[in-house]
């Protein structure tokens, strides 16, 4: 939402099973999924991009991979299936920024494709100073690294999503430290973001004069001028 607002033209792509990436862009509930909508179809060639295309906030492209039922199939199958739909459908049309939210706790290789097959050229690793969430963002900067040397992914930084444990700023910079990396942002907790939530908005759009949302602005600020 901060990067439109910089006047940059955005797709986002869910790349997560739970398919909850894009609803606050879209101000609505979990939006229907690829594979959800191939299945009722009958196939992906049976498709139309507008079927699983919707704009949100300021004409914000959205799109959710989705993944099979608990327990049944692969779920990085959906990430590869829907980058490959969109690629066909000439998504990636006239836009500034393609964003993949991807989960971060998995090593399936599925969930890996953006960054396997140059498709993504940044990564920013989502982390708090928590120890199980400082364990897997290195072991996600293990994964960039392994594809770092054959295509043209670079990690663009680490962000800190506050949890407000101990020494948590200080924990986060010396982790993006001994990756040779950076911390591009630390992001204060703040409750205004469940109010938002709640509401099925982004702060951004919710509360765009509070000292939250110029957080997300400077972020987005920082992502937009990053070229080391």
């Amino acid at each position: 939402a901060a990067l439109v607002d910089l006047g940059q033209k955005i797709l986002i792509v869910g790349c997560d099973p739970k398919a909850d990436s894009t609803r606050l862009i879209l101000n609505a509930k979990a939006q229907d999924t690829v594979l959800h909508l191939a299945a009722q179809e009958g196939s992906v060639e049976d498709l139309e991009l507008e079927d699983v295309l919707k704009a949100g906030y300021k004409g914000i492209k959205c799109v959710e991979s989705g993944g099979p039922e608990p327990g049944v199939g692969c779920a990085g199958r959906g990430v590869i299936t829907s980058i490959n739909f969109l690629e066909e459908n000439g998504a990636y049309d006239d836009v500034d920024y393609v964003s993949y939210d991807v989960l971060g706790d998995v090593v399936c290789g599925g969930f890996a494709m953006p960054i396997r097959e140059n498709k993504a050229q940044e990564i920013y690793i989502v982390m708090s100073g928590e120890m199980m969430a400082l364990y897997a963002a290195n072991n996600i900067a293990k994964g960039i690294l392994k594809y770092a040397h054959s295509g043209g992914v670079r990690l663009g930084g680490l962000i800190c999503n506050e949890r407000q444990t101990d020494r948590e700023l200080d924990l986060s910079e010396a982790l993006a430290a001994r990756l040779n990396s950076k911390l591009i942002h630390f992001v204060p907790r703040d409750n205004i973001v469940q109010h938002a939530e709640l509401r099925k908005m982004t702060v951004i759009q919710y509360a765009p004069d509070s000292k939250q949302a110029g957080e997300y602005r400077a972020l987005a600020e920082k992502i937009h001028a990053n070229r080391q």
